[in-house]
């Protein structure tokens, strides 16, 4: 099914969908109605005497110099050509499609002037599977995200470098703009006023990005709890600290889910069960299980913040200037991504947290001074074994970089374009860490669950239902305890199962792909301020 463009803000779920797993995409009615209309506007203006930002003057600090009728065109093109100067190593398929997705959405609102034939080449490039090619470096996060976006409207134009190709392929095949798009029966764009300005001025970029992410995190959030369930078991710790009395004590949401997921886990457990009893001397657990759900939950809560974010942004209109519904085009500052990089820091802030914390409780296992009767570094030869030793390690160099990542980018800023652009936000860096981020966590809590799941079966005792399927489906893929063998085989094979969602299948956690976002966001309530009829200022 069609994901439609213009009648009601795009979800997140939206976003990956075509993103990611390339759901076709439609224009509405009332979409092409929106953008006929504003660009009667700009059409207008483009006769007045009297200059027009974008429309009839130059750009950013060329302001005030005004362009001829005859060199308008010419104009938008050289905007489109001087802009599209990206570096770097080529950007994810998915995050280009994000982006145009994200743009198309700004294009139907009618505030941006764009014309309609522009907008369906959008649309068309989308469902044909034409994704330009976009460098790393480019983008401040602040008029938009100018360099990856031109590289796009570059293609429209039919130049530049694209990949043509559908999701699953390995890159998908690399060829001039103009050749695709003549293979999928598109004709290029020629740019009129204002509309190079218009498909380059948005924080798409590193709004798919954060869309993105907040997919993978309501995913891998749920594996850290999994992973510390495994990990308090197989370390003979206690579930009594994840008691809801003691959650609602300190009632943050997110805290009392992973504490109630882990509880959840680890019932049944003969192994919880097996050392109960008075002759258990501890007191209590090491912090690194007594207090995950509080570690785990706070990035919840973080998320949560971050997808309101998300769903505002999805909800907005960003362009310079904008089409009102009065007819007026007033410059603005909505173009500045400063909501969003703040988010994407602080993502990557609770990502680095939730992560060092599985690291220390994978060592415990690895310590017989704190595994509780387990061999050193769970080998099957202590000594001639090394067991899962540098597993440790690669989790170790992997939390060390993300605390780096951890440093937020958005608190830098650069000044630009003769310092007319003089505070940038430096969002689409953040969302370029927090990509890596992501799958440094999903690499951490993957090892967790190797380690916790050798560990669990080394005890006396029966693992409970759900975590012990856990391990019945990891043996599968990896090879339980035994001599030592070439050991990254077996990490890459428990990154596939915890990342791809297998753990959480086998521990009911999650029944399908599909369940890990909402279709439709039950927060936006304003609907109509953009995508109703044409009566308020987005």
């Amino acid at each position: 099914m069609a994901v439609v463009i213009g009648d009601a803000p795009l979800t997140r779920h939206d976003v990956v969908q075509v993103a990611r797993f390339d759901a076709p995409v439609a224009l509405s009615g009332a979409a092409l109605e929106r953008i006929d209309d504003a660009r009667a506007v700009i059409d207008g203006l483009a006769a007045d005497v009297r200059p027009h930002y974008g429309i009839s003057t130059g750009f950013g600090a060329l302001a005030n110099t005004a362009i001829a009728p005859g060199d308008r065109t010419r104009l938008q093109q050289s905007l489109i050509r001087s802009h599209a100067a990206s570096s770097g190593a080529e950007v994810e398929r998915e995050v280009v499609r994000g982006l145009m997705l994200l743009r198309l959405q700004t294009l139907a609102t009618g505030r941006t002037g764009i014309r309609r034939a522009t907008a369906e080449l959008y649309a068309g490039m989308l469902n044909a599977g034409i994704t330009p090619v976009v460098g790393e470096y480019g983008s401040l996060g602040c008029s938009g995200d100018l360099a990856p976006l031109s590289h796009v409207a570059l293609a429209a134009m039919g130049e530049g470098t694209v990949r043509l190709g559908r999701a699953g392929d390995a890159d998908g095949e690399a060829m001039d703009a103009a050749v695709a798009l003549e293979r999928a029966g598109l004709a290029p764009v020629v740019l009129a006023e204002k509309e190079g300005l218009a498909l380059v001025n948005g924080t798409d970029g590193m709004l798919a990005m954060l869309c993105l992410a907040l997919a993978d995190l309501d995913k891998l959030l749920d594996t850290a709890d999994l992973a510390a369930a495994m990990s308090v078991e197989g370390l003979l710790g206690t579930d009594a600290p994840f008691a809801p009395e003691l959650m609602a004590l300190r009632p943050h949401p997110g805290q009392a889910t992973s504490a109630a997921q882990i509880a959840a886990l680890l019932a049944g457990s003969p192994i919880v069960a097996s050392h109960k009893g008075p002759e258990d001397t501890r007191v209590q657990d090491a912090y690194s299980l007594r207090c995950a759900p509080q570690v785990h939950g706070a990035a919840r809560d973080t998320a949560a913040h971050a997808a309101r974010v998300a769903e505002l942004e999805l909800a907005s209109a960003i362009d310079n200037p904008v089409v009102l519904a009065d007819g007026r085009v007033v410059s603005n500052g909505n173009f500045h991504g400063a909501p969003v990089a703040a988010v994407l820091d602080f993502l990557a802030i609770s990502i680095a947290d939730v992560a060092s914390m599985s690291e220390r409780r994978s060592d415990r296992f690895l310590d017989p001074a704190r595994s509780y009767g387990l061999p050193p570094f769970l080998a099957d030869d202590p000594g001639v074994d090394s067991g899962l030793m540098i597993a440790q390690y690669t989790q170790a160099g992997i939390v060390s970089e993300l605390k780096r990542l951890a440093v937020p980018a958005s608190v830098d800023s650069i000044p630009s374009s003769a310092m007319q652009e003089d505070h940038v936000s430096m969002g689409w860096g953040a969302a370029r860490k927090l990509r890596r981020a992501v799958d440094g966590l999903g690499r951490v809590l993957a090892i967790e669950i190797m380690t916790a799941a050798r560990g669990i079966e080394l005890r006396d005792d029966a693992p409970g239902p759900r975590t012990g399927r856990v391990v019945e489906a990891l043996r599968e893929r990896v090879p339980g305890s035994g001599p030592d063998r070439f050991l990254a085989r077996d990490i890459e094979a428990s990154v596939a199962f915890a990342v791809g969602g297998g753990a959480l299948i086998a521990a009911d956690l999650r029944e399908r792909a599909e369940a890990w976002m909402p279709r439709r966001s039950d927060t936006y309530t304003a609907e109509t301020t953009m995508f109703g009829a044409r009566g308020g200022d987005a």
